[in-house]
């Protein structure tokens, strides 16, 4: 991408911090997993003090290593954790609140959003993957415990193409910007 892409700003904000603003306005303070470059993302995020930010000593291992960081820190009270890479900065926080609302009335182990029939982001999982999660080891994938979970999942469609898109390289990016063009603001 060129730069690390929680740096990339959609509609006035960096990736992260448009991530950490929506999840913040429905859960607790969220989590947020810095690897490579976390000394230049880090003081660059406005939204730094609404969220806990933990380093991944090893970003070379992948995202489970940085999920497992994550969940390392979850405080103990937490019943459900939802969890997502960076580039999808333009989900909807009706989305995530759709997301609890299934969970606090279903209680499922996972629970994975849908658009057309695609599996997207964020996945929430109880409390009880945790633990499973965290045993993994380096060279396994966090799918390997969520497919475990399979008949214990719900798949809850949502009308949110963004749980799907991922923002990967250059052309998707400015895909993105092209399909949101910042509002205009006209003086009189």
């Amino acid at each position: 991408m060129g730069t690390p892409k929680a740096l990339l700003q959609f509609n006035g904000e960096t990736f992260l911090d448009r991530l950490i603003r929506l999840f913040s306005e429905v859960a607790a303070a969220p989590i947020v997993v810095l690897g490579h470059q976390a000394g230049e993302i880090h003081p660059r995020i406005r939204r730094a003090s609404e969220a806990t930010f933990v380093v991944n000593p090893h970003p070379e291992r992948g995202m489970l290593s940085s999920l497992q960081c994550a969940l390392a820190a979850i405080p103990a009270q937490t019943e459900a954790v939802m969890f997502m890479p960076v580039d999808h900065p333009n989900l909807e926080r009706d989305t995530l609140q759709k997301l609890i609302g299934h969970f606090n009335a279903q209680h499922a182990s996972v629970t994975v959003p849908t658009f057309q029939g695609k599996h997207g982001h964020p996945v929430l999982i109880a409390r009880a993957l945790i633990g499973d999660l965290l045993a993994l080891p380096a060279r396994a994938q966090a799918s390997d415990v969520i497919h475990g979970y399979r008949s214990q999942t719900a798949y809850l469609p949502v009308d949110d193409p963004a749980v799907t898109t991922d923002i990967d390289d250059p052309a998707a990016y400015a895909a993105l910007l092209a399909q949101h063009p910042r509002p205009t603001t006209h003086l009189p």
